[in-house]
């Protein structure tokens, strides 16, 4: 179905209007948001997504409304990954914790206009050469194997290509000052350490984007929809980041799960492309007689899969030690920056306390690995060296 400009002018201008909102009333006064503001503008945002699919449903049909759901929840899953290597670049450079909100807005912002661009041009590769749909789905093959691989915190880190060109043309001052991006040092105008996580989470984005936008086009070609439920799908990505933050660790299967979503939707779009096949080489150039997957069997593997692999680490035993040895080393990180609020040291602090006070009572072979871990091990006992006498343990 075409799409009316008026229709596109509006839903721009109401997506605008939404980031304009976040930007006017949330980030201009740097604040750590609460778990109720966090919880309520999260519910806000992924209503106004649903309202939205239920009228591309009315207008559109069912075919319109299955494929803008699909696309929507992929999209929502793979933003959910991505928080992680946000997660793992802020604490790299030691964002206060009260200025991340403005970090995370700039990342939406540029992921809404550089996905954008990333989908006009996958649309238009589309409408000109078919063969597009096998690289398209050979990329999300690749993906999927690649996300099954281990890796640590080292392979997300901060110093991509981008920041380190930074740093090495741009003078660069080595302590924030408040959220600015430039400041005085020494009589001379320098960067902070804030313009440059976010010359990070740009090119993580750009990364981000090579993989989220060939995975939509496998579930709708309309671009609109492919428009919508990417955008849709970023805003309140700030709010639910402060939301599951504590959680997003404890996901220690939506990996695989993840791999299994891009893989399922590798194999629909060569299966797509075989069957529109004009590729001189395979089958004369003739389509392929293949069966094709269904959107609506698209959306129910797709939601199957991220309710087996959520459920599936809430209640592990093993994402539970690990979600509680990776709070404990977000903490004692936080409270060694020289930079540390008095104040939020004094509650950080207790949490870490809180924090190793669960870690006494897993069972035996988890606290081996954890007292295995040298590096945590490290950063705990200096902590503690270091805060022990100033506050009173519980």
């Amino acid at each position: 179905m075409d799409v009316p400009v008026l229709v596109w002018w509006l839903t721009i201008i109401a997506i605008g209007g939404l980031l304009l909102f976040d930007y006017v009333f949330h980030v201009r006064k740097a604040h750590i948001p609460s778990l109720k503001e966090s919880a309520v503008w999260s519910a806000a945002y992924v209503g106004i997504a649903i309202v939205f699919g239920i009228g591309v449903w009315m207008v559109g049909g069912h075919d319109m409304g299955t494929e803008y759901f699909a696309g929507y929840v992929t999209e929502k899953a793979l933003s959910v990954d991505n928080l992680f290597v946000f997660l793992i670049i802020m604490s790299s450079f030691r964002v206060p914790r009260a200025d991340q909100q403005k970090v995370l807005l700039f990342g939406v912002t540029f992921s809404l206009i550089a996905r954008t661009g990333f989908i006009f041009l996958g649309a238009a590769l589309i409408n000109t050469f078919a063969w597009v749909f096998y690289i398209f789905g050979l990329i999300l093959l690749v993906t999927a194997g690649n996300l099954l691989k281990p890796e640590g915190e080292q392979s997300h880190s901060g110093e991509n290509i981008m920041v380190r060109l930074a740093r090495k043309f741009l003078p660069t001052s080595e302590h924030y000052d408040g959220d600015k991006l430039v400041t005085v040092q020494d009589g001379k105008r320098v960067l902070t350490p804030m313009l440059l996580v976010m010359v990070a989470i740009a090119g993580t984005d750009l990364l981000f984007a090579l993989d989220s936008i060939p995975a939509i086009f496998g579930l709708t070609q309309n671009v609109y929809l492919v428009v919508t439920a990417t955008a849709f799908s970023l805003l309140g990505l700030r709010q639910l980041y402060f939301l599951i933050d504590g959680l997003l660790d404890r996901l220690i299967y939506l990996t695989y799960g993840l791999a299994a979503i891009l893989a399922f939707i590798g194999v629909k779009l060569i299966l797509h492309a075989l069957h529109e096949n004009n590729v001189p080489f395979i089958n004369d150039g003739e389509p392929v007689p293949v069966v094709e997957i269904s959107t609506g069997l698209s959306l129910s593997v797709i939601i199957g899969v991220l309710v087996i692999t959520v459920i599936a680490s809430l209640v592990s035993r093993k994402g539970r030690a690990q979600n509680m040895s990776s709070a404990a080393r977000r903490y004692a990180t936080r409270l060694l920056d020289p930079d540390c609020d008095p104040e939020e040291c004094a509650i950080t602090y207790q949490r870490l306390l809180a924090e190793e006070n669960h870690l006494r009572r897993l069972p035996e072979k988890y606290r081996a690995k954890i007292r295995d871990d040298q590096q945590l091990m490290d950063l705990l006992h200096r902590t503690h060296e270091k805060f022990d006498d100033s506050y009173a343990r519980p």
